[in-house]
């Protein structure tokens, strides 16, 4: 079995049975062969409760084969039995799998009282007697034989058993593995893979069907909660088979490592490990029917790990010694670079590990190589490379993410074979194995919540085995969300404190004023650097530029009458101390055209725009110099297929739409009556609401388009290029998906994107929590937690944790640390 497939046992748990051997006395021996799934089922009512109650298997209700085998197991629904029983499925004509189920007699057994629309019709066949059960348009067949009772929604199959001789042949292997499973589980599911299943196959694309190699039989206890399903045995190879499990006969399983390696956002990691490489690859050239001579260059070799992360591919080579291995890379090298200290290298040749660990890698070129300690870490493009460095290096690893700790707490600390994946891996793996019918259906449900793991751990003649489908455990509340530090200015806040980059250190540090305009700068550890008396209020956030450029960071700003740029030290920077009679400025914006900080300063006062350059002086081009009405907010630019747009709203209900010098880029006609929301990019169309809660956007062609949301006059909204976010009374809306909070008054939501991930903010001020969620609505651990305005949030201390500060009490403001 390839080790992409492996996903197939933990979603479809449904293989074949074919060898035919005399069997004792038991069940089985009812049972027709071929059949493409046996259940052994010690108690039904606690099988079907644990079926039913199940959260993962409640999101594939809507899987066609899901509900295809629901539908045929209908009938059961009506049977009463204590007694042991078995349940396999057969296929009968192409891709019809109808099922059997075989329990010892006893009285009520099947019992359709309350039932309407029933009927009861005896059929007559070869001397017995078949009872035709029909109740709507559901037919299920019944047949007393041997004090047995057997059920099947096939009529033919009923009289294939009445035909045949008893008792059944079975294979010797499940019998053995029949006999000897846990009675105080509610089910055990038997797989012979000598043959490829037909349930399996009409769900794999043709070229991944290959299953019947992995090994002979595996037997699974069942076991499932409404958060997990279990799956514990053990998988059966002999010695005359080509099996995969047989790659690891003969060797111990080792501690796994590549989840150490693997950054914290990967998908999914797959580890093989061997105390001998010698033993596995005499073994895997017996796998690949092959006499190649063995390489003592990887002798050392004990680990082979696969992370992938970001639909890529990258696989490591765990050794005790890493010395001959590195003058070999050394040798093939071609050129070389310095990421973080750590050197990577390309490589001359590109198949170094798929030639010689077949079939454990496939389809991967070894274009580059680094190492870390003994591991040598390979991909086909350096990018994965500097990602696994960069969190390496922050001790940011898969190790410690909730879905690995979830996943591996209920496994064995020691590995030949350890599968690890989130919900995206899921996809990827589906998405590349799978029919896409099957990867429609899988994709829809959202399984963000889940951990997938598969584990095997090599004996002399088997291999126990462990499946896991568990609902990701949340960390404890002490070790998620803890304040870091408050401060109490000298009189109430009069800004939202936000966070300001400090050049020197490449850390974040706050910056928030006081309703005595006094305008303060604190360090990372809660130290008030320097505080500076203004004329007047802050209008918006404080930009950061950098108007010499040479890396040196200021403070750009309007207050209500000046136009100002500080300095590192709070001091103010000539000539940009600019006064403005009349007062009533707008907050100040930032103009970046080509991003090579030639700055354009546009500040706007009622009716007038002033837009200067880096020296402060105005920008002579620029025609746009007085709106038609008074400008209510700070226009906007964005570029768009390498075309600048410049977008300022205006008091008469205008939405002007500018190019560079100023001239009209396009023409809106239609008035907007604005709420009090910016415009946004909002999948590359100009985007903002008017009070009455309708959307518009106008697309690079001027094309106006209007969408009515039915959002109250306040409704609060903020976008990505790729997300939409309405905050409208106490319902948040992230990408369309809703979220009802308590009752409360709210701020606008904020997005956050950090560290490839997206964050959704809003305050309820009136109950002073903060909220925080991720791109699906989904909520952010251990949140709400307390405070009292709109937060910001970034990496404040570069150690990949995330920190955020907000206003605590009037006068104060508090910084919390997400572990």
């Amino acid at each position: 079995m390839k080790p992409k497939a492996y996903l197939s046992l933990l979603i479809l748990i449904f293989l074949s049975c074919k060898t035919e051997i005399k069997t004792t006395n038991s069940l089985l021996q009812h049972l027709p062969p071929n059949a493409g799934l046996i259940v052994k089922i010690n108690n039904l009512t606690n099988f079907k409760s644990e079926l039913k109650n199940n959260v993962f298997l409640e999101k594939t209700s809507d899987f066609p084969i899901h509900k295809d085998l629901v539908e045929k197991l209908k009938g059961l629904e009506y049977v009463k039995t204590d007694n042991s029983s078995l349940l396999a499925f057969f296929e009968v004509g192409k891709d019809n799998h109808e099922f059997v189920f075989i329990s010892e007699n006893s009285i009520d057994f099947y019992n359709l009282e309350g039932v309407n629309e029933k009927a009861v019709e005896t059929l007559a066949y070869q001397e017995n007697n078949i009872l035709k059960y029909s109740f709507g348009d559901y037919v299920v067949y019944s047949l007393l034989k041997n004090n047995t009772i057997i059920l099947s929604s096939s009529l033919m199959l009923v009289e294939n058993m009445v035909r045949a001789k008893y008792p059944y042949p079975t294979n010797e292997t499940l019998n053995r593995l029949y006999n000897t499973s846990e009675a105080t589980k509610s089910a055990t599911l038997f797989f012979n893979l000598d043959e490829s299943s037909s349930l399996v196959s009409s769900q794999l694309k043709e070229d991944t069907n290959s299953t019947k190699t992995f090994s002979d039989w595996v037997s699974m206890d069942f076991s499932a909660n409404s958060d997990n399903i279990n799956l514990n045995g053990v998988a059966v190879a002999s010695d005359s088979t080509k099996n995969f499990t047989n790659l690891f006969k003969g060797t111990s399983p080792l501690n796994n490592k590549t989840s150490l390696f693997a950054p914290l956002n990967a998908q999914a990691i797959i580890s093989y490990t061997f105390d001998d490489y010698q033993v596995f690859a005499k073994n895997q050239n017996t796998y690949l029917d092959r006499a190649k001579p063995i390489d003592s260059l990887f002798n050392t070799i004990e680990e082979i790990g696969l992370i992938y992360f970001n639909n890529q591919k990258v696989v490591l080579l765990s050794s005790f010694g890493a010395e001959s291995l590195s003058e070999q890379l050394n040798t093939d090298k071609i050129a070389s670079l310095t990421y973080q200290g750590s050197e990577i290298i390309t490589l001359k040749s590109k198949n170094l590990l798929a030639e010689n660990f077949k079939p454990l890698v496939t389809d991967f070129k070894s274009s580059f190589c680094t190492i870390l300690e003994n591991t040598f870490v390979f991909s086909e493009s350096k990018e994965p490379l500097q990602t696994i460095i960069s969190n390496y290096k922050s001790s940011s690893s898969f190790n410690d993410s909730p879905v690995f700790k979830t996943a591996t707490k209920s496994l064995a600390n020691e590995s030949s074979i350890l599968f690890v994946s989130n919900a995206s891996g899921a996809d990827f793996f589906t998405q590349n194995r799978f029919t896409p019918s099957f990867f429609n259906a899988f994709k829809k449900p959202d399984f963000s919540g889940h951990t997938f793991a598969a584990q095997f751990v090599a004996d002399n003649d088997f291999a126990h085995a462990n499946f896991l489908i568990s609902k990701i455990e949340k960390k404890a509340k002490t070790n998620s969300v803890a304040p870091l530090f408050t401060l109490e200015l000298d009189t109430d806040l009069a800004m939202d404190p936000q966070f300001v980059k400090n050049h020197r250190t490449n850390k974040q540090e706050i910056m928030v004023q006081d309703q005595n305009n006094s305008l303060y700068l604190i360090s990372t550890e809660g130290k008030v650097l320097w505080k500076k008396q203004l004329n007047g209020r802050v209008r918006g956030p404080i930009k950061q530029v950098d108007i010499y450029k040479n890396g040196r960071l200021q403070l750009a700003f309007c207050t209500n009458n000046q136009f100002l740029i500080l300095d590192r030290n709070g001091e103010e920077v000539p000539p940009f101390n600019k006064t403005f009679e009349g007062g009533n400025l707008n907050s100040l914006a930032v103009f970046d055209y080509e991003g090579n900080k030639d700055y354009r300063f546009i500040v706007t006062q009622g009716e007038k725009v002033f837009m200067y350059n880096n020296k402060a002086n105005i920008v002579p081009g620029f025609t746009y110099t007085r709106a038609q009405s008074p400008i209510i907010s700070a226009p906007k630019h964005f570029r768009v297929s390498n075309k600048d747009f410049l977008i300022f709203q205006l008091e008469n209900m205008s939405l002007k739409i500018l190019h560079r010098s100023g001239g009209e880029r396009l023409k809106v006609l239609q008035k907007i009556d604005f709420s009090d929301n910016e415009v946004f990019l909002y999948k590359n169309k100009f985007s903002t609401t008017n009070k009455k809660g309708i959307l518009h956007q106008i697309d690079t062609k001027g094309k106006l388009t209007s969408t009515n949301f039915n959002l109250s006059n306040d409704h609060g909204m903020h976008t990505t290029s790729k997300t939409l976010v309405f905050m409208d009374d106490n319902i948040l809306s992230i990408k369309g998906k809703k979220v009802e909070l308590d009752l409360g008054v709210y701020t606008k939501p904020k997005i956050f994107y950090i560290y490839d991930k997206i964050y959704v903010s809003v305050t309820d001020i009136q109950n002073q929590k903060i909220y925080l969620y991720d791109s699906q609505a989904k909520p952010i651990p251990n949140f709400p937690v307390f405070g009292n305005s709109l937060i910001d949030m970034v990496d404040m201390d570069n150690d990949k944790k995330l920190e955020m500060v907000a206003k605590d009490q009037e006068n104060s403001i508090i910084v919390y640390k997400m572990n």
